[in-house]
């Protein structure tokens, strides 16, 4: 019989968020290893469970509320709850998530002799502050090794030559299955949050521009980070008389839907960690035309094969293309079906694999 491994999982909690469910996934998959033995260290303020976990997941708590009032104690409480934790576990290897955490995890395990993975989820030369900076350069060091979202992430790490093993494990891509009962339409799709580096106000203006009367853009997503998007789009509609052709869909629960009625995937932002977007449209078989943007896009699409990559801000370009595919059923349907297999590779078994080989060396 095989030795049971403990793997102990850390992150702040698991609301809804995208770094959670990603680590809602794994957690699914390791779940299946009748040879683990999983621990979910929650250690965040909230430490709230929207996503659904295995019954054979061990959760662990601190037993106080986080008081903002008295911080700094209050960190110094979680800090040794988290080293206390690991220790009773005797984990064969931890995982951390969150580039602002990964930090406080590696402090909390400092000096023990547990192996130590941390996954950062955003660009790796993105500024945390001068204080996390610091500490990413005195700790990171320290951890087996660092998981990089993206090839380009991984070249930025090894560039700030803070540890020397890095692998590049990309998220768990949702796959979409085709409905014949939906029947689809002239769209032209793009799914995100209405904030100033997806660039919708472009996209709208490009559409417009290519005048195709028979179809439509849809933008699913809806305001964050305080920016009140929303009114300006819907203005910008009204000024270039398009509210006949372009439609703002605002949050949607039912993606998939919207995947599988359009034609067309359109991506048009300037800064991604992992667009999970463009995994889920090329898994309902979608062609997408993206900007080639840091990071994300080139891990998934490989130009004119699989779908299309267009040097960054580089409108002209972009708006001849996307015309192109809405005027070329053939040339839809080719990179369409080669995204849908292409895309595979990043199933969440698929993924959940390569973790387990990169923190149990398998």
């Amino acid at each position: 019989m095989d030795e049971i491994k403990k793997i102990a999982l850390v992150i702040p909690s698991l609301h809804p968020g995208g770094m959670e469910r990603v680590m809602s996934e794994l957690i699914d998959e390791f779940s299946k290893d009748n040879s683990l033995e999983l621990h979910l260290i929650l250690y965040g303020i909230s430490r709230d469970v929207f996503y659904s976990i295995p019954s054979n997941l061990i959760i662990h708590k601190p037993e106080f509320v986080f008081n903002n009032k008295y911080r700094f104690i209050h960190t110094i409480r979680t800090l040794f709850f988290l080293r206390k934790q690991i220790i009773k576990i005797q984990p064969t290897t931890v995982l951390s998530f969150g580039e602002m955490w990964n930090n406080f995890v590696l402090l909390a395990c400092y000096s023990l002799k547990y192996p130590v993975f941390v996954s950062d989820r955003c660009q790796p030369n993105k500024t945390l502050g001068k204080l996390h900076d610091w500490l990413r350069i005195k700790l990171y060091p320290n951890a087996k090794g660092v998981i990089a979202q993206t090839q380009n992430a991984k070249e930025i790490f090894e560039k700030l030559n803070i540890n020397n093993n890095v692998k590049v494990i990309g998220n768990p891509i949702r796959q979409i299955q085709s409905n014949n009962n939906i029947v689809k339409e002239n769209i032209v799709l793009s799914v995100g949050r209405l904030i100033d580096t997806k660039h919708h106000d472009d996209l709208i203006r490009m559409f417009v521009e290519i005048n195709q009367p028979n179809w439509k853009l849809v933008i699913v997503g809806d305001d964050a980070i305080k920016q009140q998007n929303k009114v300006k789009l819907e203005l910008l509609i009204k000024e270039l008389n398009a509210v006949d052709r372009v439609f703002l869909a605002g949050s949607q629960k039912d993606v998939e839907a919207f995947y599988l009625k359009s034609k067309i995937f359109a991506f048009t932002s300037s800064s991604e960690g992992f667009p999970n977007v463009i995994g889920e449209a090329m898994s309902a078989g979608l062609p997408v035309i993206a900007f080639d943007c840091v990071s994300g896009p080139s891990d998934m699409i490989t130009n004119d094969e699989n779908g299309l990559l267009i040097d960054l801000f580089d409108y002209a370009t972009f708006t001849t293309k996307l015309n192109l595919l809405i005027s070329n059923e053939e040339l839809r349907y080719r990179l369409g079906g080669a995204a849908s297999k292409s895309i595979q590779k990043f199933s969440k078994t698929e993924i959940a694999e390569k973790y387990k080989e990169m923190i149990l060396n398998k």
